[in-house]
């Protein structure tokens, strides 16, 4: 996709320093930026590859003190790293994924799927299911029976669900992740250990994103909740019966212990934290 720095300007609603008409197809960090591509500066620190930068579109905050000699054209920005995040947005929701529902796929005939739904090639979806608005399911993915997803959920290769778990609306959930596997509930019994039925569920509410190889474990009873606009990086170990609250964010490499409950907005990198 090709665009002018006018209508760029014209997306984020700003004013522009130079040719209106240049074109850009492409991003690119400024000290990279080549003729075509639009870059962002939204520190001082960088401003010292302004000069030189070759990109042919520049997004850059208003307050700094620009030098006269810029060749790039500039679109002049109360916050340069919010308008560059909303132009990668409108990017983004402009690639459209295909529509259907492949043969090589398997759906359940006793499934209910929305519209606009893509199953891609490989997937599986069980008995059961409930398929939303709008929902895309890559190669790879196993729903197992008895399963809810959300209108706008997206489930990236590889993504496997259990049985009976519910996932919210606008979700997206990355390659590799598990939702649902049993909780690790063993008793002790004359010197053994014995296993204990996980016969709960994990409920993801609305507007959660779970990043790549992390892993939701079933309640043991009741449910694990992640509740609405929660962000999981890559490699988190939810435990059984855990509740993760509102907005809360928590990076790579953490582990939460079984039955911990976490507040609203908290934000967690890489600690383990105790059963309460």
């Amino acid at each position: 996709m090709e665009f002018t720095a006018g209508q760029i300007a014209s997306l984020i609603g700003c004013r522009i320093q130079g040719d209106a008409e240049v074109k850009v197809n492409r991003f690119a960090k400024i000290e990279e930026g080549v003729p075509g591509c639009l870059s962002f500066i939204a520190r001082d620190s960088y401003l010292p590859y302004l000069s030189g930068s070759r990109a042919s579109v520049i997004i850059i905050n208003q307050s700094f003190k620009i030098p006269s000699d810029i060749k790039s054209t500039l679109i002049l920005v109360p916050d340069a790293h919010q308008a560059f995040v909303k132009l990668l947005q409108l990017y983004h929701s402009a690639k459209k994924l295909p529509i259907g529902i492949d043969p090589l796929s398997f759906v359940h005939p006793d499934s209910r799927v929305g519209e606009e739904v893509w199953v891609a090639p490989f997937a599986y979806v069980g008995r059961n299911v409930k398929l939303g608005k709008g929902v895309k399911i890559f190669p790879h993915v196993y729903i197992d029976e008895n399963v809810s997803v959300g209108d706008g959920t997206i489930l990236h290769s590889g993504v496997k669900v259990y049985h009976d778990c519910l996932i919210g609306k606008q979700c997206i959930l990355h390659s590799g992740t598990v939702i649902g596997a049993d909780g690790f509930g063993f008793a002790p019994n004359a010197g053994n250990y014995e296993k204990v039925p996980q016969i709960g569920n994990v409920i993801i509410e609305d507007f959660v994103e779970i990043g790549s190889c992390t892993t939701i474990d079933r309640a043991t009873m009741g449910s694990t909740i992640i509740r609405k606009g929660v962000k999981l990086d890559n490699l988190i170990q939810v435990a059984h019966n855990v509740e993760i609250g509102e907005n809360t964010v928590i990076a790579a490499q953490t582990g939460i212990a079984g039955s911990t409950k976490i507040g609203k907005n908290c934000m967690i990198g890489g600690l383990l934290l105790p059963m309460k």
